[in-house]
């Protein structure tokens, strides 16, 4: 779930939650920020009709009523929200307990603490460590860049960000304007997605690639976050592994090893090169390109044009 929607349940949650009478849509329009910025009455309509279900599902009881002026209100009586006592057996603890040590940032370890001594109060035996109760299993979210810290608060907060960043086939960094959406870790490597005022459009950085300092930046936001922010989906495709073409390349003898690996098929040609088909999808060029003049883009055409013009750009910085 996207983070502005995530805080935009939780305040209308805790409107509903902290009210001793109904509260009409339009009061509640006007006690929730993001209800004051969905512009035209029909769209917020929109949006607390899938609000309100969304926080149905997830559980929360909302009774409809008429208030005194005769307008349909809404509430959330807390005797009908009430959790029963949580009882944990040692598995179940041990589990949660896990999941709490993910973490190892020094920001998030407060909280981390926090949560296990509320595990020990919830059933987690005294004796029974985590990291024991599963052999040896410890689980860790590696987080090498200096740029992940600032970024997740200002995701967190939606505030704009600034830095420089290197793509991967430029020379020198370029500054980018960025709306952060979500950070979200792919295959040992950490990626935010968001909205790249310059150009315009929604983007993806790979976090190892930005360089310097992360700057927050002052005003709101100037695009509309998305409910989901696919991250995952959008490296796979431009690292090529959601493939609906294939593509004919030459590459040298003894090089290229996870080209080689990707390929359908390999033919010697002589000469110390071979010829190989790929299937691939967004993103081949970029990652073509890395290996310099070890590779030869055959087929498709616009393929082949498209690695020339990234290695004439890197010739040229």
């Amino acid at each position: 779930m996207a983070i502005a929607k995530a805080e935009r349940l939780m305040n209308l949650a805790l409107c509903l939650l902290g009210t001793r009478r109904p509260l009409s849509k339009r009061e509640l329009r006007q006690s929730i920020e993001a209800y004051l910025e969905a512009g035209s009455d029909d769209s917020f309509n929109r949006m607390f009709e899938r609000d309100k279900d969304d926080l149905r599902e997830l559980g929360l009881v909302i009774e409809t009523v008429e208030n005194l002026d005769g307008e349909v209100g809404y509430l959330a009586r807390r005797d009908s929200n009430r959790l029963p006592p949580i009882t944990l057996d040692a598995e179940e603890a041990a589990a949660l307990g896990l999941a709490a040590k993910v973490w190892q940032q020094a920001r998030l370890a407060g909280a981390a603490s926090g949560a296990l001594q509320k595990l020990r109060a919830a059933g987690l035996p005294e004796d029974v460590d985590p990291y024991e109760a599963h052999g040896a299993l410890e689980p860790r979210i590696p987080v090498h860049e200096a740029a992940f810290e600032p970024l997740m608060l200002a995701c967190r907060d939606r505030r704009p960000v600034s830095f420089d960043y290197r793509k991967a086939t430029a020379v020198r960094p370029e500054p980018r304007l960025v709306e952060p959406w979500a950070l979200e870790c792919w295959r040992g490597h950490w990626y935010l997605a968001g909205w790249d005022r310059d150009r315009g459009a929604e983007r993806v950085f790979r976090l190892s690639r930005i360089t310097g300092r992360v700057r927050t930046r002052s005003g709101k936001f100037t695009a509309e976050v998305p409910d989901v922010v696919t991250v995952r989906e959008t490296v796979a495709s431009w690292a090529g592994e959601i493939a609906d073409r294939s593509a004919v390349i030459r590459l040298r003898t003894g090089a290229g090893y996870p080209l080689r690996a990707k390929a359908v098929s390999v033919r010697e040609l002589g000469g110390g090169w071979d010829e190989l088909v790929i299937p691939y999808g967004h993103g081949l060029d970029a990652w073509l390109v890395e290996f310099g003049p070890d590779v030869v883009v055959l087929e498709p055409a616009e393929l082949r044009a498209d690695v020339v013009d990234r290695l004439r750009a890197v010739a040229k910085g």
